[in-house]
């Protein structure tokens, strides 16, 4: 029996023979979600086969936030058996879809205020931690897969030994950063404009973890699947900035030691972006992903070209993209 066979047969349970069931989404996961419609309303299923996936932490944060008042999605049924989960369905539109040169302002604001609400508000010492290793061996990705699989291009002892320093480099300012509750994929495919609401659905938060408090920042102004301009994403990263000493979550008060802190939290998620949108071509068969390289590397590009202990990465950088 097939993995949608068996999730017609468990919404059976639930649902008279009137229902429907469509793809709603895959992400950058072994993770599908699919829509059940029925007469009255519509629910988003996820399928998680249990050898490849654990639902447990998206089960455990999701309650957590949800009791913390963050727009999660209210969950219905769960069989962890077999990794299955009927839930809220939020509606077709992401921030992604809908984003325009128009709204954008009004959109990235309400996101900026709910990241702020999660960040005051949700502290969870029984989650894990942003560990040193975990941000060494993400940005490790981007030697291994886009470097060496997708590029072609692998490195001289000396680029290797500089790659090596930069990444302690990244690694020391970042753990540096006062830590918080990090979604750590808090973009527009993960918030969901939702009908009569203000503020974002949140969604796919399962990863989340104790860390560096400007990476959800980065993740949401340096998206990768949509463009802000350079003046927008500074006066969004002072509003945080301001929000944030008033809360009293950021101790520092020079901005433009926090601004240089959060530029290298992108070049650690942008390193680590680029490794994963080509481990998703070559291992996953994902080719999607690819479209999105580009603005990954101009992010990169434009940052270490910024500050002079980045350079031997820009070079790296260059090498790769004009390749």
């Amino acid at each position: 029996m097939t993995r949608y066979e068996l999730l017609t047969q468990w919404s059976k349970e639930f649902f008279d023979d009137q229902f429907t069931i469509e793809p709603a989404s895959n992400d950058a996961s072994f993770r599908c979600y699919y829509r059940i419609n029925t007469n009255k309303k519509s629910f988003i299923a996820m399928d998680a086969p249990p050898d490849k996936e654990d639902i447990s932490s998206f089960l455990a944060i999701g309650k957590k936030l949800h009791q913390d008042d963050i727009r999660v999605p209210n969950l219905y049924e769960i069989n962890s058996s077999l990794g299955f989960i009927l839930m809220e369905d939020f509606g077709k539109t992401t921030y992604g879809d809908a984003l325009t040169l128009n709204n954008s302002d009004e959109l990235y604001k309400n996101a900026l205020s709910t990241l702020v609400t999660i960040q005051k508000n949700c502290h969870y010492k029984d989650i894990s931690s942003y560990t040193s290793g975990l941000l060494l061996n993400e940005m490790s990705l981007f030697e291994d897969w886009y470097l060496n699989k997708y590029k072609k291009i692998i490195l001289n002892s000396s680029e290797k030994n500089d790659l090596r320093k930069i990444f302690n480099m990244i690694i020391r300012s970042n753990v540096n950063q006062q830590r918080c509750f990090v979604h750590r994929d808090f973009h527009c495919r993960n918030l969901m404009l939702i009908d009569g609401e203000v503020g974002p659905g949140i969604i796919d938060f399962q990863d989340a973890v104790n860390g560096p408090i400007s990476y959800d920042l980065v993740s949401l102004l340096k998206d990768a699947y949509f463009e802000l301009e350079e003046d927008f994403i500074l006066d969004m990263v002072i509003r945080y900035w301001e929000a944030m000493i008033k809360a009293r979550l950021i101790t520092k008060n020079e901005f433009a030691d926090f601004f240089k802190s959060f530029e290298w939290m992108g070049v650690q998620r942008h390193l680590k972006i680029l490794g994963i949108f080509a481990r998703l071509y070559f291992r996953d068969n994902k080719d999607q992903y690819l479209n999105n390289l580009p603005l990954v590397e101009k992010y990169l590009k434009d940052t270490t070209q910024r500050y002079q202990e980045l350079f031997p990465l820009r070079d790296i950088l260059n090498k790769a993209i004009t390749k």
